[in-house]
């Protein structure tokens, strides 16, 4: 099998396509030929030295591919060898082989090109985690989006659009066309105008019900603000302490300075909420994930929506695949073809 490691913390070019024996999978997993891996933020973050989640380095990244089945081990019910299929990887999903435990494991529909299919289980099981089981959003809500162009952000302007919400996004102007005509009704740009001012005209000085923040740093006190009584602040990273493409212990520092305080007190007085998500740390919670992609697939399905594929690369342009998701070139997913 070939697969991608991470041979030290540094800029894309740490990226190494290597060869490797198949593995074998254990009792309870099967083996995945996989036909597409999608790359996404902690991906970068990994690369950086900067996830707490990860393996240490050296390691091979990646939470999501779709594939077909070759192999499957003793205790795995309902799949079979050359089922297509696509699942969740704790890492090691740069590889053109995988093993992953059955119950990470999701079966494609028959319409649902393997592209697809690797663009769904990390940006949508974070979409629906944030906006239907920890937000609890509603019909006519009013939704914050933080670059609302990305693959997460799609998702979570996808699901906003089935469940009725009102979304507001973050983006660079060039991308500002395409959202719209996918169903954003307000789109920001951050770059030249202040999101919360923005907002706040926009909402006639009362702000909005939800945000999503991946952004930390600065942005936390600034998104807390613009929460409506009874809003709820959903923090899932903090991508300000990594604005380059080498670690920086002075953004670092400087995100770690800027981690509000939020006591009990504030938060009753307020009337507001604010949540963690972190869907890594939900692997071994399957039998709660597994009816929140049964939704999403089920939506899939109604044609209700298609995650937007922004570019594909091969595995041997892995490095281009990080140096243009990180200079934010993207609209939509990345992914890795083997």
């Amino acid at each position: 099998m070939q697969q991608i490691w991470i041979q030290k913390a540094g800029p894309p070019e740490v990226l190494r396509l290597q060869d490797a024996p198949d593995p074998i999978p254990r009792s309870g997993e099967v083996r995945i030929r996989v036909e597409a891996a999608g790359v996404n933020f902690p991906d970068i973050l990994g690369r950086l030295g900067m996830n707490p989640n990860a393996p240490r380095l050296p390691y091979v990244p990646g939470y999501e591919v779709s594939g077909r089945i070759d192999l499957v081990a003793q205790g795995v019910p309902d799949f079979r060898e050359g089922d297509a299929v696509f699942a969740l990887t704790r890492f090691g999903g740069y590889s053109n082989v995988v093993c992953v435990p059955y119950r990470q494991v999701f079966k494609r529909l028959d319409w649902m090109s393997a592209n697809d299919a690797a663009a769904i289980p990390l940006t949508y099981l974070l979409a629906y985690m944030m906006l239907v089981v920890m937000g609890s959003l509603h019909a006519g809500e009013k939704v914050l989006i933080h670059g609302a162009a990305g693959g997460v952000g799609l998702a979570v302007l996808d699901l906003c659009r089935i469940l009725g919400a009102e979304t507001y996004g973050t983006a660079s102007p060039e991308k500002h066309e395409y959202l719209l005509s996918h169903g954003l009704d307000h789109a920001i740009d951050y770059r030249n105008r202040d999101y919360e001012r923005v907002i706040m005209d926009l909402t006639g000085g009362k702000g909005v019900h939800l945000v999503l923040d991946p952004l930390g740093g600065v942005h936390w006190p600034k998104n807390y603000r613009l929460l409506l009584p009874s809003g709820r602040l959903i923090h899932f990273g903090a991508s300000s302490m990594a604005p380059g493409k080498r670690r920086s212990l002075w953004a670092m520092f400087r995100g770690m300075v800027m981690v509000p305080f939020y006591t009990p007190f504030k938060l009753m007085n307020d009337n507001k909420a604010v949540m963690g998500v972190n869907l890594v740390r939900m692997w071994d919670q399957a039998a709660m994930i597994q009816p929140w992609m049964r939704q999403i697939v089920a939506w899939y399905d109604e044609a209700l929506f298609r995650p937007k594929i922004d570019r594909t690369f091969s595995f041997d342009e892995a490095a281009a695949a990080h140096h243009y998701l990180q200079d934010r070139q993207n609209i939509g997913k990345v992914l890795l073809l083997p």
